[in-house]
């Protein structure tokens, strides 16, 4: 790659421009952060709020990839982190503790669009150019729908854009080489798909040449796969547990084909139709990068494509990927620049794809689930914003009531809903299809309006409503089961 040289004026503007789309991006996350209470997914609950409520209060429903084992602690360890936080300052409210990891994720978001801009640094492009590039991402409408959600993809995400950043930077030093390796090392920690930008990092230093380099990274990324092994054989009894039984249900078994397929040009396809324009400048100028920065185009086409080749798709599987995009159309924004002549002409192209992913945010608010390739099938035009949020403000609403002493809800399948994450009462969350309301094994119900019965509304949350049961006290369930059905 071959360095620019830039004027003074250039590199202030960059800077600015990389303020203004870090302090905007930072906006953008931290309201949605405040405004959402939906769920795109169940695993931004069940893999990592859920867990973690467990770890720290001692009480939740139990996916079943907690009781076979198919995911490893390190992302409900993380969250119960935050929640343990939350719970020494006062933050003991579904209100207050929610809020803190979803800032905490959003902010994560903010912090991945400067490593994009390090990252596109690393690979050639101006301050200028790299300051357009992180703006893709800082504004963009689809990471930011993603930014907010406790899911595993934005938990790893910052550490492979940063480590990548640092390892494959020209002249990396030995220190900046371990950093980089031991964070794309955390990244596997948190999602194991992450190990394809470690292998992709050993490959580019070994493309490089750089014997010496590629033999540290590889010691550094062999200690990271051990405490790997370490973490799943003190918490699973065996030695890289969750990986195995992951990759056995995933590929062997082929099992997560059941919750839908997908053909190979889904990626590009819904990318496209959730930020039309946006999409395709940035897929331009990262297919302008190419000559330029071969070593990271090769690494994001490999993610990219094993993903497209596995049946089970999901548009957040690719938010990894998506800040390594954006640091590629920098580089290419970069040799766009090249031959432009003069400052404002310079300035002016740069502003212009600064204000295409201002744009992209600003409209965030109006992505539907078939946008995301969500349901697309069943309720495409649905907002892809606050699903079942006003059964999850409900079950908060629940959990405050002084009589409450059990809890079911008849309006969706548990799944869909917050746990105990919202609920937050230790007393029995009873499914959609669970026990009959005279049991007597539930003091409260979420149902719609005129299904009240001979209860008693005590809250109500769009085309819901908590209803209070005509049960003085709960009658006791030894048989409650924690496992989510």
């Amino acid at each position: 790659m071959t360095a620019t040289v830039e004027a003074p004026a250039e590199r202030r503007l960059g800077g600015v421009l990389l303020a203004l789309a870090l302090a905007a991006g930072a906006a953008f996350r931290l309201y949605w952060a405040l405004h959402d209470d939906g769920i795109y997914w169940p695993d931004e609950v069940y893999q990592s709020l859920e867990p973690a409520h467990r770890l720290v209060y001692g009480y939740g429903l139990v996916a079943w990839e907690f009781i076979e084992g198919a995911r490893n602690w390190a992302l409900p360890a993380l969250v119960a982190g935050l929640l343990g936080l939350g719970r020494l300052v006062g933050l003991t409210d579904p209100s207050g503790y929610l809020v803190l990891v979803k800032g905490f994720f959003a902010l994560v978001g903010t912090a991945t669009a400067w490593a994009t801009w390090r990252l596109s640094r690393a690979s050639g492009a101006s301050t200028l150019a790299a300051s357009g590039g992180a703006a893709l991402f800082a504004l963009a409408s689809v990471p930011l729908y993603f930014a907010p959600r406790a899911m595993s993809e934005n938990a790893s995400v910052l550490p492979v854009v940063l480590g990548l950043a640092l390892a494959l930077a020209p002249g990396a030093s030995r220190q900046a080489l371990v950093t980089g390796a031991s964070l794309l090392g955390l990244a596997v920690l948190l999602r194991l798909q992450n190990g394809v930008f470690c292998v992709g990092l050993l490959g580019v230093l070994l493309a490089r040449r750089r014997w010496r380099e590629a033999g540290v990274a590889l010691a550094v990324l062999s200690g990271w796969a051990l405490a790997f092994g370490l973490l799943d054989k003190l918490t699973w009894g065996r030695w890289f547990h969750s990986a195995i039984v992951y990759l056995d249900f995933n590929l062997v078994q082929g099992k997560a084909a059941s919750f839908g397929t997908e053909a190979f040009d889904y990626y590009p396809r819904i990318l496209r139709r959730a930020m039309p324009g946006l999409s395709v400048l940035v897929g331009a100028l990262a297919l302008v990068a190419l000559p330029r920065a071969l070593g990271l185009s090769a690494l994001t086409a490999a993610f990219v494509l094993l993903h497209a080749y596995q049946p089970h798709k999901e548009l957040r599987f690719l938010v990894p990927a998506l800040p390594l995009l954006a640091a590629l159309a920098g580089v290419g924004l970069d040799s766009v620049l090249r031959v432009l002549r003069g400052f404002p002409a310079r300035a002016t192209a740069t502003v212009a794809v600064v204000a295409a992913a201002l744009l992209s945010g600003a409209g965030a608010g109006g992505l539907t689930f078939g946008d995301l390739g969500q349901y697309e099938r069943v309720r495409p035009k649905d907002s892809a914003w606050d699903d079942q949020g006003a059964v999850n403000r409900l079950l908060e609403a629940a959990g405050r009531q002084d009589d409450v002493c059990g809890l079911k809800v008849e309006t969706v399948h548990q799944a869909w809903t917050g746990g105990y994450s919202y609920f937050h009462r230790n007393a029995p969350l009873y499914p959609h299809n669970g026990p009959h309301r005279g049991s007597g094994l539930f003091s409260h119900v979420i149902t719609l309006p005129g299904h009240e019965g001979a209860g008693v509304t005590v809250a109500r949350d769009g085309p819901l409503a908590l209803v209070k049961l005509p049960v003085a006290a709960c009658v006791p369930d030894p048989g409650y089961s924690w496992r989510l059905p």
